[in-house]
């Protein structure tokens, strides 16, 4: 942070260079160690087992992965496409759609698939934040490598972090958030705005292809730290002198990232299928107040019955901090005040940042170990803003998570300083932190056994079926409960097989309530009918009215063939595909029986 001492004392050498050298070697194992260990789950067979809890999000992973290195490979747009959502298409910039790692993994896709390549991401996103988070405090902020190492891990296995890393590629790549610190305070350097703008506006660029909402956070936890610590007495004449060469920075920064990013955020604010605000309900995802000293289901105290179902999904345990964190974070706080007076307006900063966002994660009304109350809080004044209004609130808590990481590393960095005569009091802290960490030592993410993507596909069969580019729907249609169909376009595109279209899919697009935007499309005829009979196992009532429907919708998306597996994989529930193959053929007639799935071709309008 601003106020740290610089480090850059010059090289050393001798026995110190060989433990600080010994440091980062089992700082760099652990953070590997861990990522391996939160993710092995699916290292067992990475083709056949999904994330238990989100393997939807998992297949719209793995499907932006293998479009985006078809897009690259093929001339396409990889910002926009008409694969999925027939005959209206997908805006990528409005979704997730990792671009930069779609890019720069093609290669491995290609190799190994589209699931093994998702693994590789998400592992190395985990240790790479440990990583990166490990190199800025110890060559930046603290002089203590233990403190650095405790700080980083802490931020990389926090709850949060391992909570999204049930499939979120996105909210996992939290190695962006060191990167884009160190590189916006560089912008004070003198003589240097030039080439640190630059640098900064790629950074920018790419945090915005891969984590476009963690990137906003980011910037609002920045510039307000930055704020609160500018106005501190102690360095209101620092704040001044550097904010000449810190502005002409930060519009070199601007104009970098607005040139790298303009035809995105056109795309994002005024392209085709463009929506307003989010499908989610801020209400819904918005943190519990007592989930901030509960723990997360993922941890030794989750695993010794001490988790809690706090959270809107498992995905979103983002603070659960527990108890003893919290009580220690405070003493932190209060220790580095007193002891530390270099850091004050750094600790007044981050306790500031770590206080605003915590009420933000609340949203806009409170609510309490379960119960919600009417009492409106700040988050409801700012649910209406452009931007404000697409962000989970819950997610703030995060940025906690980040602060609380720095306190400790400041703190550790700060006790390694004692002298000899506090060993008491340094080990009554080492207690009090083994109390309030080791409960949140990350357990493994659960997997489970998905259904293989049929024969049908893996063979190329399909293409005897369906016309170069034309469409083809599984059954029941995709979906994010239901994601099939895009796990088979994955393997099609990753395969170099060629494409199909599907209709629907997995994707945030318009059609939501009051113009905000919601998942997949608005639901039709079939689909709806298909929807009930895989979820409830019971064959609808059809009538000629009904197949009618059914078929204008199917020729509305130019279906040329109807495709149900054996097996289909429902991300929440399990699938009965006897009443869905009952349905269908109600619907449609007889199927074909064709390699390992039943075939149905839907017969030209009239």
């Amino acid at each position: 942070m601003p106020s740290s001492p610089s480090l850059a004392t010059g090289p050393t050498s001798g026995p110190a260079a060989a433990r600080d050298r010994r440091a980062d070697l089992i700082a760099a194992l652990l953070a590997i160690g861990l990522a391996v260990w939160v993710t092995s789950g699916l290292w067992r067979d990475p083709n056949h087992r999904a994330i238990t809890v989100n393997s939807s999000d998992q297949a719209l992973f793995e499907w932006l992965l293998a479009f985006g290195g078809h897009a690259l490979t093929h001339g396409e747009n990889p910002l926009l496409t008409y694969l999925l959502n027939v005959p209206h298409g997908v805006n990528l910039a409005v979704n997730t759609s990792i671009t930069v790692y779609a890019a720069v993994f093609a290669p491995l896709t290609y190799l190994i698939g589209p699931p093994a390549t998702f693994l590789v991401i998400l592992t190395l996103n985990l240790a790479a934040t440990a990583l990166v988070w490990y190199w800025v405090l110890s060559r930046h902020l603290v002089r203590s490598r233990l403190a650095a190492a405790v700080g980083a891990l802490f931020i990389a296995y926090s709850p949060g972090m391992v909570s999204h890393a049930n499939a979120h590629l996105n909210w996992t790549a939290g190695w962006l958030v060191p990167l884009l610190a160190w590189r916006l305070f560089a912008l004070r350097r003198p003589g240097h705005w030039l080439r640190d703008g630059i640098l900064l506006g790629v950074a920018v660029a790419v945090a915005f292809s891969v984590a476009a909402e963690g990137l906003f956070f980011t910037a609002l936890a920045l510039a307000l730290f930055l704020a609160v610590w500018a106005l501190h007495p102690s360095r209101r004449a620092q704040a001044r002198a550097a904010l000449p060469p810190f502005l002409r920075g930060l519009a070199v920064t601007a104009l970098t990232a607005g040139v790298l990013l303009a035809y995105p955020l056109w795309l994002h604010f005024a392209g085709p299928q463009r929506y307003h605000g989010t499908g989610f309900d801020p209400l819904v995802h918005s943190e519990d107040i007592a989930a901030y000293w509960a723990y997360p289901r993922r941890s030794l105290a989750g695993e010794a019955g001490l988790g809690t179902s706090l959270a809107p999904n498992p995905t979103e345990e983002n603070s659960f901090f527990g108890v003893p964190l919290l009580l220690l974070a405070v003493a932190c706080v209060g220790f580095l005040w007193w002891r530390d007076r270099a850091r004050r307006a750094t600790v007044w900063g981050l306790a500031v940042t770590a206080v605003v966002f915590a009420v933000l994660s609340w949203g806009p009304r409170m609510k309490f170990d379960g119960q919600r109350s009417d009492r409106s809080l700040p988050f409801r004044l700012l649910d209406n803003l452009p931007v404000v209004n697409a962000a989970l609130p819950a997610r703030f808590a995060l940025v906690v998570a980040v602060v609380l990481g720095l306190l400790l590393a400041y703190a550790v960095d700060r006790l390694r300083a004692q002298p000899p005569r506090r060993r008491a009091a340094t080990a009554a802290w080492a207690v009090g932190f083994a109390a309030a960490l080791l409960p949140l030592l990350p357990t493994p993410l659960l997997t489970s056994v998905r259904e293989p993507v049929p024969a049908f596909i893996t063979a190329g069969t399909w293409k005897r079926y369906v016309s170069p580019g034309g469409v083809l729907t599984p059954l029941p249609v995709t979906i994010d409960l239901t994601p099939d169909g895009q796990r088979w376009q994955a393997y099609a595109l990753a395969d170099r097989q060629g494409e199909f279209r599907i209709p629907a899919g997995f994707f945030l697009g318009p059609g939501g309530p009051d113009g905000r935007g919601r998942i997949g499309p608005v639901p039709r005829t079939f689909d709806s009918l298909m929807f009930s009979a895989g979820r409830d196992g019971l064959v609808p009532i059809v009538t000629e009215g009904s197949i009618r429907e059914a078929l204008a919708d199917l020729h509305y998306w130019k279906v040329e063939v109807v495709v149900l597996p054996d097996r289909v994989h429902g991300a929440k529930y399990d699938v009965d595909e006897d009443a869905l193959r009952r349905t269908a053929t109600a619907l449609l007639g007889p199927p074909e029986r064709v390699d390992d799935v039943w075939l149905w071709k839907v017969p030209p309008p009239a």
